[in-house]
């Protein structure tokens, strides 16, 4: 019998009925990249959009499926193809300034990300099990770190794997309230736009969080990383015969993992819509006050399930903002990168990873407000994403990086319009500030 390092999910393993279904192996960057997309910044985000504008936004989360799916799916290409995650290709083809500047754009917004997130942790804790935050902060922190740089590469994507299921909480909250399913269903069907500042923020904000750049990044080289784990694979360009193999897997693990994620996006932004925006509560800072208001409204279950996923999908998130930060200074900087190896053979990456964790949590410990930059973090991400993308796409495109598999067709022009339209939402957001 083959041993398991050797089991490629792409092809079929012979200790396996090739009627036998794989779906839990094929599903790995795509559902991990999909499920951190709804980090406690997005829950919080979400959460505001339903508050706010009740289900008026809806039809967003059906909008940006395909634009986020896009996306992330050129992502992943870029890295099983290449053999590189998105910063090492930048690093080869590009000028060098371009590189810097976008690696330092996702580290400003991963950080400030991340101590979001581990705020917002601590808060929802505190709900659950009232003590101490900064303790509550300095745990989460611990354990993430921990997880990264301490456990083997196979148990620590597993240990990702099994988090996701911490998002099925949103769709039990929804059992607890009473939901306008016909005014939801003609919202989710007819888009609203109104041309005012806070709506077009709140836009960007929803944008930025399921269109993340960090997760273009992660996506990228966790396709590289699986190189290694999987040793039967190569880079499609050095092996083109396994392209087709290669580009179905990414494909069912990228749809299944963004619709999950926007599934749940919606759970969300319809729970707060059918509860706190029908009470008149229109303003939500955080997600643990989302979760807060919910339990004189929606009842204690609410409460409960709604608090613990916010901490469930930190500790998937929280790693995932520090690793992909790590991974692209690690390319841009030539260093020994991956999860897979021990951190005696990477000691800049796993470094970077813990500096990383450190400093967004050390932000929960100063004047900034954790509670604006939740918010604030997810527009910041909209507005890097921008260039991000275009740059992306450059990528994808060129035959002499990508050679046979450079991005066209449908792929390629549904990767130009979800490009467009972040061009075009911080545009009006910019505009309609003045």
């Amino acid at each position: 019998m083959a041993s398991e390092e050797n089991i490629d999910p792409e092809g079929l393993s012979p200790a396996v009925s090739p009627s036998k279904p794989r779906i839990l192996k094929v599903l790995g960057p795509g559902l991990i990249t999909g499920a951190s997309d709804d980090d406690p910044s997005g829950i919080a985000t979400y959460s505001q959009a339903g508050a706010q504008f009740g289900y008026g936004l809806s039809w967003m989360m059906l909008f940006s499926f395909p634009l986020m799916t896009a996306a992330q799916m050129i992502s992943a290409r870029i890295g099983r193809t290449t053999g590189h995650g998105i910063a090492g290709v930048l690093r080869q083809h590009y000028p060098n300034w371009l590189l810097q500047t976008i690696v330092m754009l996702l580290l400003v917004a991963n950080t400030i990300n991340l101590g979001a997130d581990l705020g917002a942790m601590a808060d929802a804790a505190n709900l659950l099990l009232p003590g101490p935050k900064p303790a509550y902060i300095l745990i989460f922190a611990g354990v993430c770190i921990y997880m990264q740089v301490f456990m083997q590469y196979a148990r620590y994507v597993m240990v990702l794997k099994w988090l996701t299921l911490a998002l099925f909480s949103y769709f039990a909250t929804l059992i607890a309230i009473h939901v306008d399913w016909s005014r939801l269903a003609f919202d989710l069907i007819v888009p609203q736009i109104i041309w005012r500042t806070d709506f077009l923020t709140t836009i960007v904000a929803v944008l930025g969080t399921t269109i993340s750049p960090y997760l273009f990044f992660w996506q990228s080289a966790e396709e590289v990383e699986d190189l290694a784990a999987y040793p039967k694979r190569k880079d499609l360009i050095d092996a083109p015969e396994q392209g087709r193999a290669a580009l179905h897997r990414i494909e069912v693990d990228t749809i299944v993992g963004m619709a999950l994620s926007n599934l749940v996006a919606l759970a969300i932004l319809v729970t707060t819509a059918a509860t706190l925006h029908s009470r008149g509560i229109f303003s939500i800072e955080t997600s643990a006050q989302a979760a807060e208001a919910l339990e004189p409204i929606a009842g204690r279950f609410a409460f409960w399930v709604f608090t613990i996923g916010i901490v469930g999908t930190g500790l998937l998130a929280v790693p995932v903002l520090a690793g992909s930060a790590a991974y692209a200074i690690g390319e841009a900087r030539r260093w020994p990168i991956g999860f897979s190896r021990r951190w005696q053979e990477a000691k800049a990456f796993y470094g970077t990873v813990a500096l990383a964790t450190l400093v967004g949590m050390a932000l929960n410990f100063t004047a900034i407000n954790p509670i604006r930059a939740l918010f604030w973090s997810a527009v910041l991400n909209g507005i890097i994403a921008v260039p991000v993308m275009v740059t992306m796409m450059l990528v994808a495109s060129r035959t002499d990086i990508m050679g046979q598999f450079a991005v066209r067709g449908w792929l390629g022009r549904w990767g130009w319009f979800s490009t467009f339209v972040m061009m075009l939402a911080v545009a009006g957001m910019v505009v309609t500030s003045f």
